[in-house]
């Protein structure tokens, strides 16, 4: 019987070994002296529309790390959200002032919380308040600005600021021409089942309801 190599051997008993995943160690990225960028270098940018409530731009960039790039992002003013809050009758299950508009980009009603645009070198507070007057008419007494988070950084620059907005007291609204909002007030636990089933699908809504709800629980616990 012919007698078996060495490398042969080698070879099986390996394969008779259970294999296990081996995870490769990464190289450390060598440390320079100049830092990362943290923004991009923009090399032109150009307008290619400009409308009422947003510009698009291409921009051709060099982004942090050096790599060359063009972009198409939708400039934007940012915008105001206000989570309106009437706790005068039930504090552990306070009314959210809700509104309902038929929104053509979703191509469907939608179930929001107050919001809009701020104008050029608006202060981002006065804005909500006059966001709020203007849609619901309700006024509030206390301010308390929760977050500001970017609507959807891939492509469009709005950065959305959430104000809680306690101690209302109704008046006249006055909203634009173009706007045709159903004005509702709808308990917490309410707006929470509604969020469970589906019900509730516009982002800012979603961010600002559960995370007050979130904060309402947390400060109940201390």
């Amino acid at each position: 019987m012919p007698r078996k190599s060495k490398a042969a051997s080698s070879a099986q008993a390996a394969a008779a070994k259970p294999r296990t995943a081996r995870i490769a160690k990464a190289k450390k990225t060598p440390k320079t002296a100049a830092a990362v960028a943290e923004t991009a270098q923009v090399l032109s940018s150009d307008v290619v529309y400009d409308g009422k409530l947003f510009r698009v731009v291409h921009d051709k960039l060099i982004e942090p790390g050096g790599y060359e790039n063009e972009r198409d992002v939708v400039r934007h003013n940012g915008s105001a959200v206000i989570l309106a809050i009437d706790n005068a009758r039930n504090k552990k299950n306070p009314w959210v002032v809700m509104e309902r508009q038929y929104r053509h980009a979703a191509g469907r009603f939608l179930w929001e919380l107050p919001a809009g645009k701020i104008e050029p070198g608006e202060d981002l507070l006065a804005g909500a308040q006059r966001e709020l007057a203007e849609e619901t008419g309700y006024r509030a007494k206390k301010w308390t600005r929760l977050v500001e988070y970017w609507a959807s950084p891939g492509f469009l620059d709005e950065s959305m600021t959430l104000f809680l907005a306690e101690g209302l007291t109704a008046g006249d609204c006055r909203p634009d021409e173009d706007e045709r909002i159903d004005l509702r007030l709808v308990k917490l636990s309410d707006v929470l089942k509604m969020i469970e089933k589906g019900a509730i699908q516009d982002g800012k809504t979603l961010s600002g309801v559960l995370l007050y709800a979130r904060l309402k629980l947390k400060g109940r616990k201390k």
